[in-house]
């Protein structure tokens, strides 16, 4: 997180960066793919056989 808030710094010099919107917007990110990964493994056999 850090590395992005200072590559962000870096590229828009004159902005002050809020992290707590880039901590939210990645908390809302984290949600979502997790909620895709939950539909997409609905119904797939992940028992101890499986890998």
């Amino acid at each position: 997180m850090a590395a992005i808030v200072r590559a962000l710094s870096r590229t828009f010099p004159d902005t002050k960066v809020n992290t707590d919107i880039l901590k939210t917007i990645t908390m809302v990110f984290a949600a979502g793919l997790t909620a895709c990964l939950l539909v997409a493994s609905y119904g797939l056999d992940l028992s101890a056989g499986f890998f």
